[in-house]
């Protein structure tokens, strides 16, 4: 019998980071895989006060998004930890950990729900990736709940976008910075290393955001988490966005 019961989705970042913290801990539990448009319902319907993926029940106890569940993983089984015994390595954990979930987790997504608001061929590709039948009709079906996704984040915003990719490459300075003072990238990985790692792997998944993290030591830190992600997003973004292929990446 399982330990929890964790609510996911093949395609999520995060849910990919709650996988590896309860791997981290050697956790048995069951996936729910939850299908990409349905979560809003599918997690408030199994209890939860929010609709949004990775959700985690575990002994009586539930928490929604990364932060909280590395908190409650680290509450009910302490051994190993998420997190630094020593106050200060704790709390540069925590900031680091709290960093890549609140500034670096949503650009990716945002990017992947830019694509498929604006894109047929995006959302055709997607369902053809997730064995969805007769992906054409689907991406014609699923265009209204691409475009409710999009709003939540401001990601049918090409300006927003716009942003995102201006910013993104001090963002991986700051990484890069992490990992230099120890934070995160050591030998004993920590909430942070998984929190990061995950979305710069999908960000390498991404055509359009893979240059400004290649060759970099958050691109091994990337892959190191996560080896293999097995979607890819082409290119997407309007040429005045993307990134010109003979551009450095840092």
């Amino acid at each position: 019998m399982s330990d929890g019961r964790l609510y996911g989705m093949s395609i999520s970042h995060p849910a990919r980071a709650a996988r590896l913290m309860l791997d981290h801990k050697g956790i048995d539990y069951e996936l729910v895989n939850v299908r990409p448009g349905m979560q809003a319902a599918q997690i408030r319907l199994a209890g939860f006060n929010g609709g949004t993926v990775p959700a985690l029940r575990m002994h009586g106890r539930r928490a929604l998004g990364t932060l909280a569940i590395s908190r409650l993983l680290d509450e009910l089984c302490p051994e190993p930890p998420l997190f630094p015994a020593d106050p200060p390595g704790r709390r540069a954990v925590e900031e680091a950990e709290a960093w890549g979930e609140r500034v670096l987790q949503p650009i990716p997504r945002r990017v992947l729900r830019w694509a498929l608001r604006h894109h047929h061929a995006a959302r055709t590709a997607i369902a053809r990736e997730l064995g969805t039948p007769l992906p054409q009709v689907a991406a014609v079906a699923i265009a209204p709940v691409a475009a409710f996704y999009a709003r939540r984040e401001q990601a049918g915003s090409t300006e927003r976008i716009r942003r995102d990719r201006d910013e993104l490459p001090g963002l991986v300075d700051h990484v890069d910075e992490l990992i230099a003072a120890g934070t995160i990238g050591g030998q004993e990985r920590n909430a942070a290393d998984y929190q990061i790692g995950t979305t710069l792997r999908v960000m390498l998944a991404c055509a359009d955001l893979e240059p400004l993290v290649a060759g970099r030591p958050a691109e091994r830190l990337a892959r190191d988490i996560w080896p293999h992600y097995r979607y890819r997003v082409p290119p997407v973004l309007p040429p005045e966005i993307a990134v010109p292929p003979d551009q450095p990446s840092h």
